[in-house]
């Protein structure tokens, strides 16, 4: 925090040279990763070690998709970003847990697809489950590269100019099991994936 606080400063000082200015903001940009990875770390040892508990209920899916927030991301990526409404859909999930599971597949969503593709999240109910759909025109994920994404720390070769650090699937695929739901990927390299989430119906 100390870091990011001071440079912050240093990027604002009116007075710095542009060496100065340039070594400020990859200190900036390195802390913020850093702070990523221990807040990432720190959600996956609570949940992994029980610390936080999730508690299932009865919550609306739209509302779910609502929360959402990757419009100014979108906006600069030049990125289509679309929210299907799913009309009174409900599901058995912890709100705040299984926001943070859609937001990191939704986050990977829009950040491996290029300028002018589109992610589109949809819903529709099954007998047993409630389908969530994240679905991209980005970059693909191989045939023999789709069973290992979701493991810890796990990240393509061919994704090594993107920032990351590979937790955020594999703690996704944990909230989601941990309330009875499963993740399935359809995937086809350079043509765009899609990832389905299914929670439980009441």
């Amino acid at each position: 925090a100390n870091i990011m606080l001071y440079s912050d400063l240093l990027c604002e000082n009116e007075k710095a040279d542009e060496k100065t200015k340039m070594l400020s903001q990859n200190i900036k940009a390195q802390s913020e990763k850093l702070d990523f990875l221990i807040g990432s770390l720190l959600k996956l040892s609570r949940l992994e070690n029980s610390i936080v508990a999730l508690s299932p209920k009865e919550n609306s899916v739209n509302d779910l998709l609502l929360r959402l927030d990757f419009e100014s991301e979108a906006r600069i990526k030049n990125v289509d970003f679309k929210i299907e409404n799913s009309s009174d859909l409900t599901a058995v999930f912890d709100f705040k847990w299984t926001l943070e599971a859609i937001s990191n597949i939704a986050d990977n969503a829009l950040k491996y697809t290029p300028e002018g593709g589109t992610v589109m999240v949809s819903a529709m109910p099954y007998e047993m489950f409630v389908r969530i759909d994240i679905a991209d025109t980005g970059i693909g994920i191989s045939e023999e590269e789709q069973p290992k994404i979701f493991a810890r720390f796990y990240r393509s070769q061919k994704v090594s100019g993107y920032s990351g650090v590979g937790i955020g699937l594999y703690l996704s695929r944990e909230i989601i099991s941990r309330q009875g739901g499963y993740i399935r990927l359809t995937s086809l390299e350079g043509e765009g994936s899609t990832f389905s989430v299914f929670l439980p119906r009441a």
